[in-house]
């Protein structure tokens, strides 16, 4: 709150409101995320989703191009895609809820495509090496969708650190607040300086914090639209405030979580999704099967629990509630293959948000309540 004060009380809200040699808001996240991301650039916007469309028209997708996506993913991915002008393939997931890698090389093979989309899908992160081997052999451009995985690790490596680009975002309920807004990080310079001018730079690209150098802009510049999405100062000071204290929080989330698994996996009936030991997950969610539950016993059971206070999404009903919408929800895209495997990995799965505004008893009677209430049902 006195970082945005203190953007107030100057005024200079637009990320390009600055005197020469003055550094904005905007600039020092972009400096500060990169180093923190360990990439070479960082391009802050409005929002994951925005920074989901940058990334793929800065990486070269044209109208009509084929996009290879994950089945398990949120609305603001489809709604890139088609926003960008590309098609979406979605590729199954398995029972874990990872993208199916056979599947994956399949539709690649099948379709040409040469861009992969690729959710880490609340925080759950598949093989990494295996799907950069699968996109390497066939010349896919993969852009990690990193929205719940700010700070996971594959195998010691940052979530976000495998594609060419990687998005995040800084949406109320992302493990950094700013109410909305996005990141986009990589190692490209030309993908940089593309994804500088989409956002609307109005060639003020000199005054980005963690950017290439001017001579990457001369080839782009003038090719280039601007698709206004730039993040202000104000949004751009309560991240960075926020920052230095994520590794902190990214503890407190994994103690948070480890209590309600724990609590899942005691009760008959219920069974969390795998955590391959390759992860080090971010635990802002929790995702569980309830494999003794008939898809018809699932509203009930969520009733009952809402009516105890604790509030449980199902990512198997048909009809999409808030963030819990489908595949076979998006009925603005045409074609849409029939994915058996992910309708029957979603007919049973439910999740629960973690706020840190839970602390540990919390969730030591939140995962009491979870038992009991299957216990009636089972």
């Amino acid at each position: 709150m006195q970082a945005v004060a203190a953007v107030l009380q100057t005024g200079r809200l637009h990320r390009y409101n600055v005197d020469d040699g003055e550094e904005s808001e905007a600039a020092r996240l972009e400096r500060e995320y990169a180093a923190w991301q360990g990439t070479d650039y960082c391009l802050a916007c409005t929002s994951g989703g925005y920074a989901l469309q940058l990334a793929l028209r800065a990486a070269g997708l044209q109208a009509g191009d084929t996009v290879l996506a994950n089945a398990w993913t949120l609305a603001p991915v489809p709604g890139a895609i088609y926003a960008s002008g590309g098609q979406p393939v979605f590729v199954e997931i398995d029972s874990t809820c990872r993208i199916d890698l056979t599947d994956l090389a399949a539709k690649a093979d099948a379709s040409g495509a040469k861009f992969l989309m690729l959710s880490h899908m609340r925080g759950h992160i598949a093989d990494m090496e295996a799907i950069q081997a699968i996109c390497e052999s066939r010349g896919i451009v993969m852009i990690e969708d990193c929205a719940h995985t700010m700070g996971a690790r594959w195998n010691a490596v940052l979530s976000g650190n495998f594609g060419h680009i990687a998005c995040f975002s800084t949406q109320t309920y992302k493990h950094m607040n700013s109410g909305e807004g996005g990141l986009l990080t990589t190692n490209d310079p030309e993908i940089a300086a593309r994804a500088t001018i989409l956002s609307g730079s109005y060639m003020l690209y000199d005054r980005h914090g963690a950017g290439p150098d001017t001579q990457a802009f001369e080839d782009v510049r003038l090719t280039t639209p601007n698709c206004s999405g730039r993040m202000d100062n104000m949004r751009a000071a309560l991240l960075r405030a926020q920052l230095p204290d994520l590794p902190g929080k990214i503890d407190a989330w994994n103690r948070r979580y480890a209590i309600l698994e724990a609590a899942i996996t005691r009760t008959q009936g219920l069974a969390p999704i795998p955590r391959p030991t390759s992860e080090a997950y971010v635990g802002s969610s929790i995702q569980f099967q309830a494999i003794s539950l008939q898809p018809a016993q699932i509203p009930d059971l969520l009733a009952r629990l809402a009516a105890r206070g604790v509030e449980v999404k199902w990512f198997g009903e048909a009809d999409p509630r808030g963030f819990t919408s489908r595949y076979d929800s998006w009925r603005y895209l045409a074609d849409i293959a029939p994915l058996p495997n992910t309708l029957d990995a979603l007919s049973k799965l439910l999740d629960m948000r973690i706020p840190l505004t839970f602390d540990e008893a919390d969730c030591t009677l939140i995962g009491t309540i979870i038992g009991e209430e299957a216990a009636k049902t089972l």
